[in-house]
């Protein structure tokens, strides 16, 4: 009984201090957010419809679809012109390596998805005479934009492209890929 009085004191005491002056119990300081960056935005290039298809990630790249361009014939790149078999079709990407390792992109692995279920390999020679990378390294926390050119028959529906990413590290073998609806 003699104590109680320190007790008590003790708990008014400590009421007081965490109510402050505002009377309420004190929260924990809620985190500030996360900053981002302002990027400058840009015209979609002549041609091509903007995609704003959510992000996808396989393995340990992320992608997301930009832009899309169908119904190509043909094309001029730097040195050389060159005629589809049926149409181009071209795919805007970005890419990105979230992690803290290096990753690899490989071109040759993506397809485009046509509605009669065929998986449509990118094709190697518009890629090159449009100078965009086969195989390239993502360096950790990397981002790159490029296009993905296919050759694809006339009369073709375009209903989405598999993107395929490098298996994280240490883990054999190749990834599943993750497609992005594009019709």
């Amino acid at each position: 009984m003699r104590n109680l009085p320190k007790t008590l004191t003790g708990a008014v005491l400590a009421t007081a201090l965490l109510t402050a002056c505002s009377g309420q119990p004190s929260a924990a300081p809620s985190p500030s957010p996360t900053p981002t960056y302002q990027l400058t935005p840009r015209p979609v290039r002549p041609g091509e419809h903007p995609v704003t298809a959510a992000p996808v990630t396989d393995g340990d790249i992320r992608f997301q679809v930009i832009g899309l361009q169908t119904g190509l014939s043909g094309f001029v790149g730097s040195h050389g012109e060159w005629q589809a078999k049926g149409q181009y079709v071209v795919v805007r990407i970005v890419a990105e390596n979230p992690g803290r390792t290096n990753s690899r992109f490989v071109a040759g692995r993506q397809r485009l998805l046509t509605a009669d279920g065929t998986a449509h390999a990118v094709n190697r020679f518009a890629q090159a005479i449009k100078r965009q990378p086969d195989t390239l390294p993502l360096g950790a926390e990397v981002r790159i934009e490029m296009d993905l050119w296919f050759d694809v028959p006339k009369n073709a529906k375009i209903t989405g492209v598999r993107l395929y990413g490098d298996p994280p590290l240490g883990v054999g073998g190749t990834t599943q890929g993750a497609t992005v609806p594009l019709g």
